[in-house]
């Protein structure tokens, strides 16, 4: 268990503060992460790599010179937001353009597309990477579905390499998906990790067994087995990953470099027992190992468990695999860095937000969205273990903590805009960037998606009514599915929301005020989260466990109608008041 916290929701922010503290001579602390503390090359392309926190030395011990220029770091096992990817590259940028990397999962493929778009449309030239090695998470055939684990470090090793090197967006984009498609990770875990302030693990393996194919963010394994020998573990993990040999590539007379790679409680003394079978093992298939890496690289807090990757190597990609790297958990060769200069590490400031004129309506708007975003926070602080322990049972179970913390947020900009006189629009909008931004994950990018088009639609100059609000849920609707892709029955929050949309806007078609449509609607979004339950998760990283999620509700769904079931009590009390008065009149 992780036992030294003070705040949970705090414990991310805390950590980085002591890795900076720690590691000044490689990194700086910059605004959704960090960057390096020592001179790049100009006008050389950047690698920016990023992830959910607990995977130390991912993402953070990466960045040096000849390997990441920066990390955006996100909450416990949730992806960054799209604020803190567009601010590390614009720190990290060298002037040729920037190359984002990251492990094949929902909420950092939306939050770094949504930073990639930002910088492109500043003129920047912006690709992305999305590390596919996990062989257990989807079939061959569907290999773009898999997610990144520890071959995370082969990608970003090359890629950076190349960029030190002088190469091109175009070349180095191509070195990285080389590296990509020639790299393959298996993993097996003994016991599931406990995330800080959590009871209990996010999964548990019975006395005596182990979860085969698990995934780095507590994700449970696809299968169980007996605990094997080293010897036996070593066999089943090189086995599986010889019936993946690369198009083109013979298992004999190839040179690969694996990487045993430690998962947080597995000690480095088993790891080298496990080891010298699996370089038997090569040795008899054919296949020359090359610079072997043993040791904790891609981590999952206190995960008892341990991942094989290879990577296949050619000419090209070793060269650039041995180049020289210093980060501060990576370290090859004789590298000569240069410490930024004072002048040269600019301060990190946010630049204070102008708020818009509203009117005296509008303003008064704001103070109810202020209160409505209040009990959302209250039902979320309420309900946040529970809503960890659904996340858990196919998830990653960072469900709660990651709406705590964006709900939190959400509250104090709101709060922040209403004392200085925004409307309701405004209020919202500050709202959803702070919510996304904090947040992160999923959950983030799709609330501060939904926030801003209702704010978008009740504008900032009349009392909104009922059909702008409901025509503002109706858009928030389609930006969630247009961008995540997802539709009804996929097993998400979309579950909740459609048939929350087409409730309200039937209601308010037919007359009914806000309150009580949105009360209607709210007893349609309680019973749709309900049925969840009898779904199979067809997305995110719920998707390859699906079968164990039967029974269980999806997690956003469930906040989801929580949300929207608090926010009617609030026009509820707010009708009761106003009713009071006039007959106090």
């Amino acid at each position: 268990m992780t036992r030294l916290f003070n705040e949970p929701a705090a414990f991310a922010d805390e950590m980085i503060e002591g890795f900076v503290a720690s590691h000044g001579r490689w990194v700086r602390r910059v605004s959704g992460g960090v960057a390096r503390s020592t001179k790049s090359t100009p006008d050389t392309v950047a690698l920016v790599i990023g992830g959910g926190s607990g995977h130390y030395p991912a993402f953070a011990g990466l960045v040096g010179q000849g390997l990441a220029h920066g990390a955006a770091m996100g909450n416990l096992f949730a992806s960054p937001s799209a604020q803190q990817v567009y601010s590390v590259a614009k720190a990290a940028n060298n002037g040729a353009g920037v190359l984002l990397g990251y492990g094949n999962y929902a909420g950092d493929v939306l939050h770094f597309t949504q930073a990639q778009e930002r910088l492109r449309a500043e003129g920047v030239d912006c690709r992305s990477i999305a590390v596919t090695d996990d062989v257990s998470s989807a079939p061959l055939a569907e290999r773009q579905k898999r997610r990144g684990i520890a071959g995370d470090l082969t990608v970003f090793k090359v890629a950076a390499a190349a960029a030190e090197a002088g190469y091109g967006m175009d070349a180095t984009v191509e070195i990285a998906e080389r590296a990509n498609d020639r790299t393959r990770s298996f993993g097996v875990a003994f016991s599931g990790c406990t995330l800080p302030g959590a009871e209990s693990p996010l999964f548990t393996v019975p006395e005596g067994r182990m979860a085969v194919g698990m995934g780095v963010h507590g994700e449970p394994g696809i299968d169980e087995t007996d605990i094997p020998t080293a010897d036996e573990l070593a066999e089943l993990l090189v086995g599986k990953l010889l019936t993946e040999v690369p198009d083109g590539l013979e298992a004999r007379g190839s040179r690969v470099v694996p990487i045993l790679n430690g998962l947080g409680s597995v000690k480095y003394e088993e790891l080298f027992v496990v080891y010298r079978r699996v370089a038997q093992l090569l040795a008899e298939a054919g296949l020359e190992a090359v610079d072997p890496q043993v040791g904790e690289l891609v981590t999952s807090f206190d995960m008892a468990g341990t991942s094989l990757t290879l990577f296949w190597l050619d000419e090209e990609l070793e060269t650039l695999w041995n180049a020289p790297a210093d980060a501060p958990a990576f370290r090859r060769g004789a590298v000569t860095a240069v410490a930024l200069t004072d002048d040269e590490v600019t301060a990190d400031v946010s630049e204070e937000v102008t708020i818009p004129e509203a009117t005296a309506e509008s303003r008064a708007a704001a103070v109810g969205v202020l209160a409505a975003l209040g009990a959302a926070k209250d039902v979320v602080d309420a309900n946040v273990e529970e809503l960890g322990r659904i996340d858990a049972i196919a998830g990653d179970g960072d469900h709660g903590i990651g709406m705590e913390r964006g709900v939190r947020a959400a509250v104090e900009a709101a709060a922040d805009a209403v004392e200085r006189g925004a409307g309701a629009s405004t209020t919202l909008h500050q709202a959803a960037d702070a919510w996304a931004d904090r947040a992160g994950g999923t959950s983030g990018a799709l609330w501060g998606m939904a926030l801003r088009a209702v704010g978008d639609a009740i504008g900032n100059s009349t009392t909104p009514d009922a059909g702008a609000v409901a025509a503002g849920v109706a858009e928030a609707a389609a930006s969630i599915m247009g961008f995540g892709k997802a539709k009804v029955g996929d097993k998400t929050l979309v579950d909740v929301l459609v048939p929350f949309r087409d409730a309200l806007s039937a209601a308010v078609g037919s007359g009914q005020s806000l309150t009580d449509a949105w009360g209607a609607a709210a007893t349609v979004a309680q019973q749709a989260a309900e049925e969840t339950a009898n779904l199979l998760p067809l997305m995110g990283r719920a998707r390859p466990h699906a079968e164990k999620s039967l029974g269980t509700p999806d997690a956003g769904a469930v906040s989801m109608a929580l949300i929207v079931r608090a926010i009617h009590n609030t026009f509820a009390d707010a009708k009761a008041a106003a009713t009071t008065t006039k007959e106090n009149a």
